[in-house]
């Protein structure tokens, strides 16, 4: 089977970068998960929340309303703090990240580019870099070697990309996003992702500014940061391009 995983930094992240792209390759038979690291307890719109927990606990409910409509297999969020993940201690967050890879052991890996996404978040930043180094590292035996001991084996995904963008958004912190090299197109699920974004309904003040733009846009676009077989750079139009399964 072949298997994708997204690593994002709070719930609503997998429907806004990810969201089209999850649904396309779930309806083709293609094992989807989500790992969102912090609960996005330090966000700033707070639904009904009156403190961090409520609003941990209000997100996580959401991401799993959101994960029904974007029919994923798995979706968990971790326990890592929001706002604040360049202060974790980046071995043991890498190490949650391996674990995972080598359970689920997908051939496509997916999270934001160092920038940070179109709103140059710090926390979709240290994703990037956490998921990088997971990617790189959950096949070599001579990282968490403790893993192996509880029966896990090594596992080498093959692809990795990151969420990019071809426009940016006034007001933000400048970024320097990845040039495409992938542009999926997702208008035959675009009512399915707007409506995922809308079970995150602390967020409701982005609601407007969300569906606007995906409709304008009708497709995510993806950067290929890394493969098992060194390769030139080309355009593609399937993220499993070269995928053995």
């Amino acid at each position: 089977m072949k298997r994708m995983l997204v690593v994002t930094a709070h719930p609503d992240d997998e429907v806004g970068g990810f969201g089209g792209t999850l649904m396309k390759y779930r309806a083709d038979g293609v094992e989807t998960s989500v790992i969102s690291l912090t609960a996005g307890e330090a966000g700033t719109h707070r639904g009904h929340a009156k403190s961090d927990a409520d609003l941990a606990e209000l997100r996580r409910a959401e991401l799993a309303a959101a994960a029904n409509i974007l029919k994923l297999s798995q979706a968990w969020v971790l326990d890592y703090k929001d706002g604040a993940l360049d202060r974790e201690n980046l071995y043991r967050v890498v190490g949650d990240l391996v674990r995972r890879i080598r359970e689920l052991r997908p051939q496509v890996v997916l999270t934001f580019g160092p920038e940070g996404a179109v709103t140059g978040h710090p926390d979709h930043s240290m994703a990037s870099a956490f998921a990088t180094l997971a990617f790189q590292w959950a096949g070599r035996k001579n990282r968490y070697a403790d893993q192996l001991w509880d029966g896990l084996e090594v596992h080498r995904p093959q692809k990795l990309y990151y969420q990019t963008t071809a426009s940016l958004i006034p007001d933000r912190p400048p970024i320097s996003p990845a040039p495409i090299t992938c542009d999926i197109d997702i208008r035959e699920w675009i009512d399915e992702k707007i409506r995922a974004f809308k079970q995150h309904s602390s967020q409701a003040p982005l609601f407007d500014t969300f569906e606007a733009y995906a409709r304008l846009r009708l497709k995510e676009s993806f950067h290929l940061a890394a493969t098992t077989s060194p390769r030139s750079m080309e355009v593609e139009t399937d993220l499993f391009t070269g995928v053995e399964e």
